[in-house]
């Protein structure tokens, strides 16, 4: 044995030695496996109880290759010890040894080539969700290892069997079809045929009450399972649901010439689940909310349907078929998904074009966190996969498909779309990072991506867009257009957008092409000074962009939607800059706006707009001046609009805003008569949120309110939610006192759905003040809330607790928090950031 080799090996055990005293996957023990172990599949019995409280007793085998010994081998499983029950190591019953969420096998009992496992334990349930009819796992993106015992990352994929054993009447789902079926007096027992090789992240098992209907792709038979009761949903939704996943794998088929690469295709609505969606080879789950619309849904739910529905369906392509090697990729899953997603949705809303929905659906979002201290770059480091759940966010679920539609732009669109297609080619069913993707994409540009990667991913933060117009006798005689970065960050954006000079009878639109930190527009010279000018008019630009005031008064004037919708963007965003106009003149502004909007995206995002304003950035000595006038205003527009849509959005909107007795007594007579006021059509959603925001306003006839709606709920799952959160609506202080404390307790944030939206009534706008006193408590449990909870949990958690804070208190409680830890986690200090950058605005503009 040569002398590299001695020390190569050496260098081996010396990391996987130190990695006993490390838990968590460390990226040096995730590398040290790679290169070990290979063919690895699993074969799991699972025997599953009726009640959620009684242990799931398990057992499996696992076989793999091994490529070398020099060492002991770290199999993961985060649990108590005394869950594993016994260990057979290579037919040798072996002593248990776990350390550090890891279970040690000494490499005395491992063999060069095909080793086999075989543990009997009891399944850990921190990733499951188990309900008194169903349950359901989730365990992206290092959770597997909280179930099962397994090598727990992406790069080390496998094949999995699933035997699981489930009270009679319950169906069961997996990756895997099924094999067989066997039933016996109170149990049934389902066999899946071993499912294609997947990540552990990927696997997935879903049981309980559901009921299941099934069409065929191309005579491929696909099931969908749900527990949706109201009817008039199921036939309104289902033919629909399905129509949408078709459209969907086509056209995923055609972007990347490839065909659907697995052996199976179902999904599952399953109430009340935590995520958007989760991509589960052969089982997708979705929230029951997502994919089941009321008749009163308006075009932004139908369209986030369908966007849904595309992005879970191209996880199939990216991330499942080529995945990730480490998770501070996991960017690139999630921006193909939205980006090929939203494609998708353009050719299914052709009346929008896709300019004008992807900046809508991205581009508020992304800014919304891009804008704060806590900003980061798009691809971000990981040491260590229990850190991993905290890289998701806006920035690469929105600000990522910006930075690659501008990468699309770049390379050419054709040429990308053969880039991709070539790459999802060259890795199928292997794991690839993005290097590898971009010297793929390198050979079809002469453009130089290395600098262009280093500032949009590879850097956090957003430029901060600025001109200068010289003109004589109203001649353009120059116009320049700077960058500068925000937040003091450095860097060059390079970028493309459009300048639209708006004249009263035309609207000329200029390219720029932004290389540098200045540039002349020179296409601009000669031309006579247009009325006002609006930056970024088509949407492809990314940045803080500046508004000319001379627009104002004139934004019905802009007839083309998209340069309308991106107008009030860079409005909204210089409004909590403090610039361009004070909120409560933007408040003004927007309600004589929406008289005159027609657009149903575009007065969706104007509401949003106009609630965060309302709520956040104005006095409440200035909202109780202004609310009668406000409210007044949106119900004359109620029952003016001639779209009907229009009133729905409209009426949305009353319904945040209220403030006054006349409004609540209004929404009082509404939710009894079940009738909504000119011609605006309510479903049982929307009768079940009135008498929420008719309890926080305090209505005298609360208590028979909330009962009645209780009983009016049907649905089993929807009443149970309304009834967990009867504690969080009551304004019996201490009530709410002791639902808050007992969500201190892990026991009780298991169903994370209900949790954030109790939190969100705790300390709903109106009751912020009362409230402030659970402030300190979240950020002290906010590290807790991150290694217990699901990837959203800890900043979803934040997000309810401070998004409607504005005072000086709730500010200097964050502040100090912030001094008083100074050597906190960075990543949780960028949450706490993230969601209380309004509130430090608010700082500003209230002096």
């Amino acid at each position: 044995m040569n002398n590299r080799l001695v020390s190569f090996i050496c260098v081996l055990m010396f990391i996987i030695n130190c990695s006993y005293a490390q838990t968590g996957v460390s990226l040096e023990l995730a590398k040290e496996r790679k290169v070990l172990i290979s063919k690895i599949a699993y074969d799991i019995q699972l025997n599953i109880p009726g009640y959620p409280a009684q242990p799931i007793d398990a057992s499996e085998k696992i076989s793999f290759v091994l490529g070398n010994i020099g060492s002991d081998l770290l199999l993961d499983f985060k649990e108590e010890t005394d869950k594993l029950r016994s260990l057979i190591v290579n037919d040798q019953d072996v002593t248990i040894i776990h350390k550090d969420e890891h279970i040690i096998i000494h490499e005395k009992y491992l063999i060069k080539g095909l080793n086999k496992i075989s543990i009997k334990f009891i399944a850990g349930d921190k990733a499951l969700n188990r309900k008194p009819e169903f349950m359901y796992s989730l365990l992206v993106p290092e959770k597997a290892r909280t179930f099962f015992p397994c090598f727990d990352q992406p790069d080390l994929k496998a094949q999995f069997t699933l035997t699981t054993s489930v009270p009679l009447g319950w169906e069961a789902i997996s990756n895997g079809s099924i094999k067989d079926t066997l039933v016996s007096e109170h149990r049934k027992t389902f066999s899946f045929n071993t499912s294609d090789t997947i990540s552990t992240y990927l696997f997935s098992i879903v049981a309980g009450k559901f009921r299941k209907a099934t069409q065929y792709f191309d005579n491929k038979e696909v099931n969908f399972y749900f527990r949706e009761t109201d009817t008039a949903k199921i036939k309104l939704s289902i033919d629909t649901i399905f129509e949408l996943h078709k459209t969907a794998l086509k056209f995923l088929e055609k972007y990347t010439e490839v065909p659907y690469p697995f052996k199976k295709f179902d999904f599952i609505a399953i109430p009340d689940f935590q995520y958007g969606g989760m991509e589960h080879v052969g089982a997708i789950d979705y929230p029951v909310s997502s994919l089941f619309l009321d008749s009163t849904a308006i075009l932004d739910q139908k369209m986030d349907r369908a966007r849904v529905i595309g992005h879970e369906t191209a996880h199939m392509w990216f991330g499942n078929l080529v995945t990730m090697k480490w998770f501070n990729d996991v960017w690139m899953k999630e921006v193909f998904a939205n980006f090929i997603s939203d494609k998708m949705v353009g050719t299914i809303f052709p009346d929008n074009n896709f300019d004008f929905q992807f900046l809508l659906e991205n581009h508020p979002s992304a800014y919304y966190v891009d804008r704060t201290k806590g900003t980061h770059p798009i691809r971000q480091e990981l040491n260590n996969l229990d850190q991993a759940g905290l890289l998701y966010g806006a920035i690469i679920y929105n600000k990522a498909p910006i930075v690659m539609k501008q990468l699309e732009k770049t390379v050419g669109e054709e040429n990308f779309r053969k880039g991709v297609s070539n790459y999802i080619k060259q890795f199928s069913f292997q794991n690839a990072d993005w290097s590898d993707l971009i010297t793929i994409l390198k050979k079809q540009t002469s453009k130089n991506l290395d600098e262009w990667n280093a500032n949009w991913v590879n850097k956090g933060g957003r430029p901060v867009i600025s001109f200068k117009i010289d003109s004589v006798n109203n001649i353009i005689t120059s116009f320049t257009i700077t960058q500068k970065g925000e937040n003091n960050i450095k860097g060059i954006w390079e970028q493309s957008f459009t300048v639209a000079f708006i004249y009263k009878d035309t609207v000329m639109m200029l390219p720029v092409q932004m290389e540098g930190k200045e540039m002349n527009l020179s296409a601009s010279i000669g031309l006579q000074v247009p009325m006002f000018i609006v930056l970024n008019a088509s949407g492809n630009g990314y940045g803080s962009f500046p508004v000319d005031k001379n627009m104002i008064g004139k934004l019905s004037s802009l007839r083309e939607p998209l340069i309308r919708a991106s107008a009030l963007l860079n409005l909204y965003e210089k409004v909590i800059d403090g610039e361009a106009m004070k909120p409560v003149d933007f408040l003004k502004t927007y309600i004589k706006q929406f008289n005159k909007e027609n657009d149903e995206l575009i007065l969706d995002r104007m509401r949003r707009q106009f609630v965060n304003i309302y709520w956040k950035y104005i006095s409440l000595n200035d909202r109780k001046k202004l609310s009668f006038e406000m409210e007044s205003a949106i119900w004359y527009g109620i029952k003016n609009a001639s779209i009907k849509q229009k009133k729905q959005i409209l009426f949305q909107l009353y319904t945040s805003i209220a403030l006054s007795n006349d409004a609540t007594n209004k929404l009082y007579k509404i939710w009894k008569s079940k009738k909504g006021p000119y011609g605006v059509s309510l479903a049982e959603n929307d009768l079940v949120s009135l008498s929420r925001e008719l309890a926080v306003r305090k209505h005298p006839d609360t208590k028979n309110i909330l009962n009645t709606q209780l009983v009016n709920i049907k649905d089993k799952d929807r009443k149970e939610r309304f009834k967990y959160l009867l504690s969080a609506l009551s304004n019996n202080t201490s009530v709410r006192d002791s639902f808050f404390s007992s969500l201190l307790l892990k026991k009780n944030r298991v169903n994370e759905d209900w949790v954030i939206a109790a939190l969100r009534y705790l300390h709903h706008p109106l009751r912020v003040a009362i409230s402030e006193k659970y402030l300190s408590q979240t950020l002290e449990l906010l590290k807790e809330l991150q290694s217990t909870g699901g990837i959203f949990f800890a900043t979803d958690w934040l997000g309810a607790s401070f998004g409607y804070c504005q005072s000086p208190r709730a500010a200097s409680i964050v502040k100090l928090f912030l001094q008083k830890h100074a050597d906190y986690d960075v990543n949780l200090k960028r949450k706490i950031l993230q969601v209380t950058d309004d509130l430090m605005r608010t700082q500003k503009i209230l002096k």
